[in-house]
């Protein structure tokens, strides 16, 4: 009780003179348990573990007995608030204001609620053209997200927060910096608070890091030169962190053994010196996990597999899940389908406004907190201030089900736009062209050890084919063409309904085209396996048979425009 007493005063102390205050309050209102165990495993004190950061950021209390004297710390403790009599509030505002400067937008990482509020209120002050607020764990994992959201729309934002925004929340499209005004002993928090900013979908060419470290504090001491850059250290041999081993006890006592040293060492190395003898126990069961993460990746790295050899099957693949200009084509024609067009391409991207599409899918959109108009771009990295939207964003996929569902399930008071058949009269064709389109399966036999193993492969095929009276079945590179071709006048339905009969009549004579096709890519599918398999020197006989009959999905008839 008494280590954890200590520690917890030493720790609120080091975060600001708020938490000092907060910390020497709830000791002198009472607050405390009386508990040791409890004591003990008190998550205000601790960082969390290398699994669960979920941590508490409530000031856990300082024990000093006599009240007179709890009350004169007080009131000393508000006496230092300040950058006049808080040297370390002080640092940050001289770094903010370089960063600032440069135009970055930062977010600063605090230990206690009380530290967030007061580093906020101190900035405001200092800061009063810039728009600051704290996020703590008083507030619910929702409130949080809308408050950050609105804070990363002002147009100079500064985030406060404590470790409550580490993990959820991404802060990429809002914050481009992150500074840690209060350092932890668990290397993993500091990873996780830079990776809510320093992650996929930052447009900034540059993040910024910056950690505040007291020279006399021996917390800080403690914490910079024997744990972080043993965890770096790590890191840099490794290319990945390995989590500090759980060992509250021992740690805690190092803490408080670094405070109490730091007066009676003659120096900063020989306390250090002392401190790694305390952690011994600690640093061996961290090379013991560094030793087991290296084996890891040694009997998992695929040295055999030359980039060179699969680079056909990963070219196939981007192809098949589509890029940026599939993107782009698809949701701009569903939008416009859907009366809802976005703007032109501008320096902030695209204008998207979701207010004005059918109620279900602004239902789905809102679930998913796309109410509002907002600027959206297709391209990597976006404009400024748009959205990135790529290929499984909210917006591509609902549009995608909205779509789809219609298509499969039409309602009697509404015309799909998106059909499994139609008829189109254009001028990308001379005669009448139809499109299927297909749904092939294939049954993957693997032999290896005597062991056989059977898998499935399912996959989309388009097979086209000019004219009926002598039908000429068009290569695969003809199709990209087709499925753009533009409309230039409408059909009647009844005669709509004729021409895809006689698209389907045609199919029927010739089934075999369909037979040969699954043949072939199943063909195909065996030769992109085997060469993959050979490239890693995987042993074994595989197969591919094709499951027949071949499934159609669709049909597009186009007939030419002769006017």
């Amino acid at each position: 009780m008494v280590w954890y007493a200590t520690l917890a005063l030493l720790r609120c102390v080091s975060s600001s003179p708020a938490a000092a205050e907060k910390a020497l309050t709830t000791r002198l209102q009472g607050f405390q348990e009386n508990d040791p165990e409890i004591l003990s495993h008190d998550d205000r004190l601790v960082d969390g573990a290398s699994d669960d950061l979920d941590i508490s950021d409530l000031e856990p209390a300082g024990a000093i007995e006599e009240a007179s004297f709890l009350e004169d710390l007080i009131t000393e403790a508000r006496s230092l608030a300040g950058t006049k009599g808080d040297p370390k509030l002080a640092a940050l505002v001289a770094h903010l204001k370089g960063l600032i400067g440069e135009g970055f937008r930062p977010v600063v990482f605090c230990r206690y609620i009380a530290t967030a509020r007061y580093v906020a209120a101190q900035l405001s002050k200092e800061f009063p053209k810039l728009t600051v607020e704290a996020i703590t764990g008083e507030y619910t994992p929702d409130e949080r997200e809308v408050r950050v959201q609105a804070l990363g729309e002002a147009e100079h934002p500064l985030l406060v927060a404590t470790d409550c925004l580490s993990e959820g929340i991404n802060l990429q499209m809002h914050f481009n910096a992150v500074v840690h005004y209060d350092l932890a002993w668990n290397p993993t928090r500091h990873e996780q608070r830079e990776g809510r900013v320093d992650r996929f979908g930052q447009r900034a060419p540059e993040v910024r890091c910056t950690m505040i470290y007291g020279q006399d504090n021996p917390i800080d001491g403690f914490i910079l030169n024997v744990i972080l850059k043993k965890a770096e250290a790590i890191r840099l041999e490794l290319g990945v962190l390995v989590p500090m081993p759980e060992d509250e006890q021992r740690i805690n006592q190092a803490l408080i053994k670094a405070s109490l040293m730091k007066r009676r060492q003659a120096n900063d190395k020989q306390m250090l010196l002392r401190l790694e003898e305390a952690l011994a126990p600690v640093e061996a069961a961290w090379q013991d996990a560094m030793q087991k993460a290296k084996a890891n990746r040694t009997v998992f790295a695929q040295r055999r597999l030359k980039p060179e050899e699969v680079l056909p099957e990963w070219r196939k693949q981007l192809s098949i899940l589509g890029g940026e200009e599939d993107v782009t084509r698809f949701v701009t024609g569903a939008l416009s389908r859907l009366n809802s067009p976005l703007s032109a391409p501008g320096k902030k991207g695209r204008h998207f406004d979701p207010r004005h599409l059918p109620a279900t899918l602004r239902e789905r959109l809102a679930e998913a907190g796309i109410e509002k108009p907002l600027q959206i771009d297709f391209h990597y990295p976006p404009a400024a201030e748009a959205r990135f939207i790529q290929r499984s964003h909210p917006i591509v996929s609902l549009l995608a089900d909205t779509l789809l569902e219609e298509a499969l399930a039409p309602t009697m008071d509404r015309v799909p736009l998106a059909a499994r058949s139609a008829v189109t009269v254009t001028k990308a064709v001379t005669s009448v062209t139809t499109i299927y389109l297909l749904r092939l399966r294939h049954q993957l036999i693997a032999t290896r050890q005597g062991r056989i193993s059977h898998l499935m492969a399912e996959e989309t095929a388009l097979l086209a084919v000019r004219g009926r009276a002598n039908p000429e079945w068009l290569p695969e590179d003809a199709l990209p063409e087709l499925l753009s071709a533009e409309p230039t006048g409408n059909l009647d339905p009844s005669a709509a309904t004729i021409e895809i009969t006689k698209s389907l009549d045609l199919l029927r004579i010739h089934a075999d085209r369909l037979e040969i096709l699954a043949k072939s890519r199943a063909d195909a599918l065996l030769a992109d396996h085997r060469r993959v398999r050979e490239a890693a020197a995987d042993k074994g006989s595989y197969s591919v048979k094709p499951c027949l009959p071949v499934d159609l999905i669709g049909i597009s008839v186009l007939l030419p425009d002769l006017i």
